[in-house]
């Protein structure tokens, strides 16, 4: 058995980042960047009108002649005199002798004159050429995460394809002779099986949607040849439940049976003691305890970064975060201690239902309490480190 801070160690040095690929922009949502994107044009491309009204040179006059007209899409350089504007609309091209536009609120119409009424600042609301950024400007550094506003960002410089980093296929390996399906009438001494799905949605967060479920009974010749395949076509396996020491927990014998190399197993922390990591060859398998709590748990500390790492993310853990503690803490386990908690913007409470089985307090929690396994206790008042599962 071994403490917290060697296993994240561990998970740490042996996950590395898949490999690239070039992918569309329309289809880059989630993913990280694997190259700097330099722009292949400015934008704005050319002198733009913020607001609709008329475009101008800036000077003492305040009335008018309206000699054109310029729309969004149009490029009609009209030629302006001291005496003349043109009337524009948002996004359009700003004639080239026009410095400054004033808003139509701002103005008032006499058939083809205007007389300003409130004359705005020279150069107002004119966009200027590489205004957002210009040719040859680097838009994204490699490992930028592409969130929505990247994906406009970059159809509005033109830029269709972009390199990433691969997301990672994931499969869920569950086992248990007591699981039934939600949705189908629950025997005596069956439980419903919900691990699946609550991983799968924790995957979901982080970006993964490459994920297949697989059941398997509690037997070992039936865990061995389901790993056998599953093995060969995941990146990252996750295991749910049999990994204790039961009578009827085959996992840890199946992996091994099937080539994986123990990274190490159980770990000194509550809940969620009884796990185990390995890989075969660039395999990640992660063999997380039944319980529900004590399952997502884990996830959290030691999953999660590991698939962030092979996304590419240069930020992998939870942040960490500090808060005053409502009440006190004791700890006479020696174990570190992950506790469900509700935080705010300056202090934290434990919830009650810590147990490794309890999912309702977890339901509610927005951060995991942190308590070292060399501290006994915690006074009320006291700062703690908290992971924000929010």
């Amino acid at each position: 058995m071994i403490e917290v801070t060697k296993a994240l160690e561990i998970v740490a040095a042996n996950s590395s980042t898949l490999s690239t690929q070039k992918i569309s922009v329309r289809k880059a949502l989630g993913y990280i960047l694997a190259e700097t994107i330099y722009s292949p044009i400015s934008m704005p491309p050319f002198r733009q009108s913020a607001m609709d009204g008329y475009a101008f040179i800036h000077s003492r006059r305040h009335q008018f002649d309206v000699v054109g007209i310029s729309q969004a899409g149009d490029h009609a350089n009209i030629k302006l005199k001291e005496n003349h504007a043109v009337r524009i609309f948002t996004g359009a091209y700003v004639p080239k002798d026009a410095d400054t536009v004033v808003m139509q609120e701002d103005v008032m119409v006499n058939g083809d004159s205007i007389l300003i009424a409130k004359m705005p600042e020279p150069f107002a609301n004119v966009r200027s050429k590489g205004e957002q950024i210009n040719a040859e400007d680097v838009v994204f550094d490699a490992n930028t995460l592409i969130t929505p506003a990247a994906i406009g960002f970059l159809a509005c410089l033109g830029i269709t394809e972009i390199t990433v980093y691969k997301k990672p296929k994931v499969a869920i390996l569950v086992t248990g002779n007591e699981l039934v399906q939600p949705g189908k009438k629950l025997p005596k001494g069956k439980i419903y099986e919900s691990n699946s799905l609550m991983l799968q949605a924790a995957l979901q967060t982080i970006g993964v949607n490459k994920i297949k479920v697989h059941t398997v009974k509690d037997n070992l010749k039936a865990t061995k040849k389901a790993l056998q395949s599953i093995l060969k076509k995941n990146d990252i396996v996750l295991i749910s439940g049999g990994i204790s020491v039961g009578d009827y927990d085959f996992v840890k014998e199946a992996l091994l049976k099937n080539g994986v190399e123990e990274l190490f197993y159980k770990i000194n922390q509550k809940p969620g003691k009884p796990m185990f990591f390995g890989s075969k060859k660039d395999t990640l398998v992660f063999a997380l305890p039944g319980n529900p709590a004590s399952s997502l748990t884990n996830f959290y500390i030691y999953v999660y970064p590991a698939v962030k790492n092979k996304m590419g993310f240069s930020n992998t853990h939870l942040p960490k975060i500090i808060r005053k503690l409502d009440s006190e803490i004791v700890n006479n386990t020696g174990k570190t201690l992950f506790l469900k908690a509700l935080y705010n913007e300056t202090s934290v409470t434990i919830l009650e239902g810590q147990a490794s089985s309890m999912l309702n307090s977890f339901a509610i929690a927005n951060g995991l309490v942190i308590v070292p396994h060399d501290i006994e206790n915690i006074k009320k008042g006291a700062s703690v480190t908290i992971l924000p599962i929010d």
